[in-house]
């Protein structure tokens, strides 16, 4: 990577008001050329932005475009604001850039600059908004386990639970995601009072503000989603005059009430006067503090009671977070056919916790919990499947070429998977493939459809396949030699891959662009809905 090519900005934005963004954050958006955000934060942010910024935005779960957009951007000499609401840092797009730069070899030193711009984040917001409620040790949890598994999740609340943490959830809730709130609940239960406050804030400074104040009983009477961030409060979070306030522990040596205290200054870090606190023990005379094991040991001994003790070894064992390995599995380009011990092997490696879901795409996608994803993809292709990625990747979806009789295409079809097939873009991208000029699989109806005709190949692009506007693909050359046909989709791939925005359909590219590889884009005509002359 070449040495100060442009600048990231990550910025944060705080809870989305204008009083609340921080000067150096007003700044940043100010200094970027390029602005990249989530639809919704762009439009918190519009009023900031300068004429002749260019604003890349993209729905909520194209994080990773994002990421990757504003390196690519960066690498061109640009100054990139990637946006984030609260703190970029905490549930932000601060580690993602910097996972996705850590994958290219990104070194501080060498490579293009990163600052990470602080804003304040949902828990500080919102404990403002509740009174006091984080004046102790607290914690925040995410509950969206669409990137960590529920297992794992689920225990961190039991600990948070245990250990008595006031506790900040994070996306609680969302329409299909009802349960993880409720098993939340469930488990905080079984270590505080049913009447713990618990506040509840949704879009805190924003337009649609929302503040309730509850307790853990009746927490899910009330209406949470993914804009609301829950604050439970620990043990000794108390309710006031419609505040929550969690007390620091000063009551205990200070008289809140009196002006002048029972114990002076130097008196107050006495261990006598903490006697809950974790006091260094010593021998008289000793340099080293004692273990209370020792002192015990040395009791008994006095007593005339002999300790054998055997030691108990250090377990070694260490933890290996799963994640979900997402991935899409075919018995190849060509052949469509699963024979018994493969599906054997498939059903092996899914386990009781993955599923299989088969596409309208004729592709079978596949989501297992594991830690050792290289373990599976070893185990599927040795038995002679393909095991490609799934998301914003290049998929390639041929016809079966009448079972494999129609050969003369095939040699190509599998080029173009083995050259382009789970190559990472935009937007995900299918390229279709017909042995013949039935086109039976519907290849004109791909993003970019290929038929094979004559010893030859003919292009189509720009397939809508959905919507009420749905059209197929633009036929845009006739007979291309099957030798050129590779080099030509890397070209065409190339463009889409480097000027392509986050979330942009191949479709919209090529409409935006004109012009691809010198193949002129032509704007489908319009349907006009026309009244049938017999009435309905």
């Amino acid at each position: 990577m070449a040495a100060h090519k442009g600048k990231i900005l990550v910025i944060g934005f705080g809870p989305g008001s204008f009083e609340h963004i921080t000067q150096r954050a007003r700044e940043a958006i100010q200094e970027s050329e390029v602005v990249l955000g989530y639809t919704t934060y762009v439009d918190l942010i519009r009023g900031l932005l300068r004429e002749g910024q260019q604003v890349i935005q993209a729905g909520m779960t194209e994080e990773v475009g994002r990421a990757q957009e504003a390196v690519r951007q960066a690498e061109q000499g640009k100054v990139v604001g990637v946006i984030s609401s609260g703190d970029a840092g905490v549930y932000g797009m601060a580690g993602l850039v910097y996972e996705v730069l850590m994958e290219q070899g990104w070194t501080e030193k060498d490579g293009i600059s990163v600052e990470i711009v602080p804003g304040i984040s949902a828990i500080n917001s919102c404990a403002s908004l509740l009174g006091a409620p984080v004046m102790h040790d607290a914690c925040t949890i995410s509950l969206s386990d669409h990137l960590t598994p529920w297992e794992l999740i689920a225990r961190r609340v039991e600990a948070a639970g245990q250990a008595d943490f006031v506790i900040a959830l994070y996306n609680p809730k969302s329409g299909r995601r009802t349960r993880q709130i409720e098993e939340t609940q469930r488990i905080l239960l079984q270590y505080r009072s049913p009447d713990t406050p618990v506040g509840l804030v949704k879009s805190a400074y924003r337009d649609r503000q929302s503040v309730v104040i509850t307790d853990l009983a009746h927490m899910l009477e009330h209406d949470i989603g993914m804009l609301t961030t829950v604050i439970i409060g620990n043990n000794s979070t108390r309710l006031y005059d419609g505040k929550m306030i969690t007390p620091r522990g000063y009551q205990r040596k200070y008289t809140l009430g009196a002006e002048k205290q029972a114990l002076a200054p130097h008196q107050r870090l006495r261990e006598e006067n903490e006697p809950w606190a974790l006091h260094s023990v010593t021998n008289e005379g000793a340099e080293q503090p004692v273990s209370s094991r020792t002192l015990a040991e040395e009791a008994l001994g006095k007593l005339g009671i002999g300790v054998a003790v055997k030691p108990q070894p250090i377990s070694q064992t260490t933890f290996k977070q799963e994640s979900i390995f997402e991935f899409a599995v075919s018995p190849g380009v060509a052949n469509k056919k699963l024979n018994a011990s493969q599906m054997l092997i498939l059903a092996e490696v899914i386990g009781e916790k993955g599923t299989i879901e088969y596409t309208p795409h004729h592709q079978i996608n596949v989501s297992i919990p594991t830690s050792e994803p290289e373990t599976i993809t070893q185990k599927l292709r040795e038995a002679g499947l393909l095991v490609l990625p799934v998301g914003d990747v290049i998929s390639i979806k041929a016809c079966d070429f009448c079972d494999g009789e129609k050969v003369d295409a095939i040699p190509y079809a599998e080029k173009i998977q083995e050259t382009l097939g789970g190559l990472a873009v935009p937007k995900e991208l299918r390229i279709g493939i017909n042995g013949c000029g039935m086109s039976c699989y519907g290849a004109v109806t791909d993003d970019i459809g290929l038929i094979y005709r004559k010893g030859k190949f003919d292009l189509f692009l720009g397939a809508k396949t959905t919507g009420r506007n749905a059209h197929v693909a633009q036929p845009v050359a006739e007979g291309i030699e099957p030798e050129e046909i590779v080099g030509l989709l890397e070209k065409i791939m190339r463009k889409f891959k480097e000027e392509g925005h986050p979330n942009e359909r191949f479709h919209k590219f090529f409409k935006r662009v004109k012009e691809i590889e010198g193949f002129r884009h032509q704007d489908a005509p319009v349907l006009v809905a026309v009244e049938a002359v017999c009435g309905d």
